[in-house]
């Protein structure tokens, strides 16, 4: 069950974190992979790590052409696209007063607008292709849920992810095509990595030790535990779920 068999998958900031974890994941289970990341050198190794049912893209996801171009290549490369995985994005810490215009902005770019233009871009391919269809899977978070502290502008992106997941799944509901949204709690994952560095450099190992202890089951998530959740709703199993938003949080929002 739950293989991806014969499916070609496009998945943004795939070079490190969740999005590598879901390459490597889908590879696994049959998939072949474009691995789009601004970071084109590690999207290389990592495609040539993974041979070749993968191939790496360098794709700003805040750009409309390069987002294009993605698709495109899949299309070019593998025949088709049957899933986006929608993994890139940024975060800050701060509340509204400690969030400048230019971060905010910066924020909504890549998280909200980069989600936008991918997936803009995936869904005539979806729909021109035979058989018609596919899965966009947008990666939002707990904090799209539920007000996390300090994560003021972080919050208001994810929650737009997660309304713009359930207005494509509406949308497109009977087509073939379908969009659903995983909510991780804390993964222990680059992105964490790069915020600890930015702001709680004086105190990592201490907020590392905070994050942890967040979720009910004691510990962060890890990226591998989200690529499973990715692989099952690009599988043919999870063919009725469409614009769910699914918390997958270590139980952090069933308190």
């Amino acid at each position: 069950m739950f293989r991806l068999d014969n499916k070609v998958a496009l998945i943004t900031g795939g070079a490190s974190g969740i999005g590598a974890a879901t390459a490597r994941a889908f590879v696994e289970q049959g998939a072949k992979v474009v691995i789009g990341d601004l970071n084109e050198a590690s999207a290389q190794a990592l495609a040539q790590e993974l041979g070749e049912n993968a191939a790496p893209f360098r794709l700003d996801v805040t750009d409309s052409a390069s987002a294009q171009g993605a698709v495109g290549h899949a299309v070019s490369r593998f025949g088709r696209l049957d899933a986006l995985v929608n993994c890139a994005g940024i975060g800050f810490v701060g509340n509204i007063e400690e969030t400048p215009e230019n971060e905010w902005a910066k924020l909504f770019a890549v998280n909200v607008t980069g989600t936008f233009l991918c997936c803009a871009a995936a869904v005539p391919a979806m729909l021109g292709q035979d058989p018609r269809g596919g899965s966009i899977i947008n990666i939002g978070s707990v904090a799209g849920l539920v007000a996390v502290s300090r994560r003021f502008a972080y919050c208001a992106t994810k929650g737009a992810v997660i309304a713009l997941s359930k207005s494509i799944a509406v949308d497109y509901a009977g087509t073939g095509l379908r969009c659903n949204c995983i909510c991780p709690g804390t993964v222990y994952s680059p992105f964490v990595e790069s915020y600890l560095d930015r702001f709680h450099k004086e105190t990592k190992d201490e907020t590392i030790v905070e994050l942890h202890a967040r979720q009910p089951v004691g510990r962060m998530g890890r990226p591998d535990e989200i690529a499973g959740l990715a692989v099952y709703l690009a599988s043919d199993e999870s063919g009725f779920m469409t614009g769910s938003a699914v918390t997958i949080d270590g139980g952090l929002t069933a308190r």
